[in-house]
């Protein structure tokens, strides 16, 4: 055998020690050096959804569910389980389509008293710059695959959707457990639920929005333990 054949042996994958060097590499990476994936639901009008789109991901349709990180997609009809780990409410400034910065102008706590400074406009809790104020259910998850494998996300809910936001948390709060204590309520984090979409109408439109049905408790202590922390991680940078 060769000096070259023997030494590409010596270094393939295979007898590297991953574990050894586990971590390393990103030592100063903290959780705000991260963009946390948004899991969102794509529309009619979603770029990613339209093939001459510059956004345009291959395979997507409306109705999907699209990773905005790693570009992955998943069924609509079929469903995702998520196990939900922090919540929080948002107040988002917006500017009329067209005449803003594309993103939230200003966000506002959920303790804020932005809203008793809007008049309603329609559908619009309205500013006098002319703005919008607009009522976000932030929903920290770990999407949970078929082999296990979990992947953190964030689920924004607004508008016709904040209703479905509101009934998860109920369906959240109204879980019990029990022991030699008696009955408590445990954490959000200790039940997995299924999102599929569904369309809906109204006022001769159309969209996709959300469906939550409860799947069960979260068996593996490994996943729980995932969970706990990424809820702990979320709690301690919001204070």
């Amino acid at each position: 055998m060769s000096e070259v054949t023997t030494q590409k042996q010596a270094q393939t994958p295979s007898s590297i020690l991953f574990r050894d060097d586990a971590n390393k590499g990103f030592e100063n990476v903290t959780q705000e050096s991260l963009a946390l994936p948004i899991l969102k639901l794509l529309q009619n009008g979603s770029g990613e959804a339209q093939k001459r789109n510059q956004n345009y991901v291959e395979g997507a349709e409306p109705g999907m569910f699209l990773n905005t990180v790693t570009k992955k997609l998943y069924d609509g009809d079929k469903g995702i389980n998520v196990i939900p780990c922090y919540h929080k409410t948002e107040y988002q400034e917006w500017a009329e389509f067209g005449t803003g910065s594309g993103r939230p102008e200003n966000i506002y706590p959920a303790e804020s008293d932005i809203m008793s400074k809007t008049t309603k406009d329609g559908n619009r809790d309205r500013l006098q710059n002319g703005n919008y104020i607009l009522t976000v259910q932030q929903n920290f998850v770990l999407i949970v695959a078929e082999n296990g494998h979990a992947e953190a996300a964030l689920i924004s809910m607004s508008a016709s959707q904040g209703k479905v936001a509101k009934n998860w948390l109920s369906l959240q709060m109204s879980q019990t457990m029990s022991d030699e204590q008696g009955i408590f309520t445990p954490a959000s984090f200790a039940y997995a639920y299924k999102l599929t979409s569904v369309l809906n109408s109204g006022k001769g439109n159309q969209w996709y929005g959300y469906s939550v049905s409860l799947v069960g408790e979260v068996k593996k202590s490994d996943l729980y333990a995932r969970a706990k922390d990424f809820h702990n991680t979320l709690k301690a940078n919001n204070k």
